[in-house]
């Protein structure tokens, strides 16, 4: 979709579904867009971007302008990726090793027990923490599970309907949106994992 199909009523390539609602000035709606996703701390999905437009927009109007702000950043330090909760910026792996020496405290390491126990939750949920047991052929501390918790990458979503009602443990959209993934289909290998969820949490320190 080219700007001058949105921002020129009189043009015979106005964009349908833009006319429709309204003509909107392309060029200053995507600086908006760029504004609010540059100083976001979180993702914004397209049910908020939508909010700073005057008039109503389709969602596939307002995704034309991110691709082209993404076509835009394609040769920049930084990207603009569609993650599970909807778009965000953030700085292109190769940046990583630069930008630790702004922060040169590392985030914490998480142990192969952590790791492993959060992809079996990935690959087999809903599962319980007997289910975890079992697959892994040892116990699942209290702790590691608080831990996959308190990082926000699992939530209890319910019980199992057998005697003692055991959680059942699932995978956050906040894993999905730290691994850079928009769903679960797309979930790499246990070892890709640990080293995606590092570097993120390198980003993130």
């Amino acid at each position: 979709m080219s700007e001058q199909a949105l921002t020129s009523p009189q043009s015979e390539e106005i964009h349908p579904a833009v006319e429709a609602e309204a003509p909107i000035d392309a060029v200053q709606f995507k600086k908006v867009l760029e504004a609010a996703l540059l100083t976001s701390q979180e993702p914004l999905s397209l049910a908020e971007l939508k909010k700073l437009s005057d008039a109503p927009l389709e969602n596939r109007v307002i995704e034309d302008l991110l691709e082209q702000l993404a076509q835009e950043y394609a040769a920049s330090g930084v990207e603009l990726n569609r993650v599970a909760t909807g778009w965000r910026f953030r700085a292109r792996p190769e940046m990583q090793v630069y930008l630790d020496r702004l922060s040169p405290e590392k985030p914490p390491r998480y142990s192969r027990a952590v790791m492993e126990t959060l992809a079996i939750i990935a690959y087999r949920q809903p599962v319980t923490r007997g289910d975890i047991e079992e697959i892994r052929g040892v116990g699942v501390s209290a702790q590691i599970l608080k831990t996959l918790e308190a990082r926000g990458w699992i939530d209890v979503i319910g019980t199992r309907d057998v005697p003692g009602k055991p959680a059942l443990f699932a995978t956050t959209k906040q894993l999905l949106d730290d691994l850079n993934l928009r769903s679960l289909q797309e979930l790499p290998s246990l070892e890709e994992m640990g080293s995606l969820l590092e570097k993120e949490g390198q980003a993130a320190a």
